[in-house]
């Protein structure tokens, strides 16, 4: 698509789900050349939940390497390093009581998706109405109302289903990028204890996950649903 094309999905996407910041475009890049020139380092760090806020609250764009990923956990899951033994073992989570054992930790962190340590160098983040880069990934967040009408509307074509994968962790990096990047397909997830504290996401929010290239049939259903 046309970045012009993206952007006016963008706005429409706004107008007809009336939502109540623009979706948050994200491109993961595998070199720093790929960074458009009037994309800006981001003066971090900041943990990638945060970077996504800043976007819903001050609609710029940015780009941010590893060193300014202050979560690491996230930066690793997003591939840009190698995930700490401790957090892939599902340690880091039994220790902090989230799990009954080390067992039922390690067995959920082997099904949160990651890509490969070191295939990312860059992720840049903007709002998708304003955005002068190819995004790879849109996230939504908004009210359950409005994640079901994108639903709706995300199956107003050919039918089926959206299902959700999550586990109430590393959502905005696992659920809401790395899972529609690999898969293709939408997700869904209710957040997570990190995302909801040092993110803003209110109790009445819920994050979607959409791959660039389910964006033009998202509009047209919305349009003819919701316009």
């Amino acid at each position: 698509m046309e970045l012009k094309e993206i952007n006016n999905i963008g706005t429409d996407l706004i107008r007809l789900l009336k939502l109540k910041t623009s979706p948050i475009a994200v491109a993961l890049v595998s070199d720093i050349i790929e960074i458009p020139e009037d994309v800006e380092r981001i003066e971090g760090p900041l943990r990638h939940c945060q970077m996504v806020d800043k976007v819903r609250k001050e609609g710029k764009q940015f780009y941010a390497i590893a060193d300014d990923q202050q979560c690491k956990g996230g930066a690793a899951i997003m591939g840009m390093q190698e995930i700490a033994p401790k957090l892939a073992s599902g340690e880091t989570y039994y220790n902090l009581g989230r799990f009954e054992s080390i067992e039922s930790a390690r067995n959920t962190m082997e099904q949160v998706p990651v890509l490969p340590a070191g295939s990312i160098k860059a992720v840049i983040y903007g709002p998708l109405d304003k955005i002068t880069f190819n995004p790879n990934v849109i996230i939504i967040i908004d009210t359950p109302k409005k994640a079901m009408q994108i639903s709706q509307a995300l199956i107003h074509h050919s039918g089926g289903r959206v299902n959700a994968s999550f586990a109430g962790i590393q959502s905005v990096c696992a659920d809401g990028v790395v899972f529609p990047l690999k898969n293709g397909i939408v997700s869904v997830s209710l957040g997570c204890g990190g995302s909801r504290k040092f993110a803003n996401i209110g109790e009445d929010e819920m994050i979607l996950g959409i791959p660039v290239e389910k964006l033009p049939e998202l509009v047209e259903a919305a349009e003819k649903m919701f316009g």
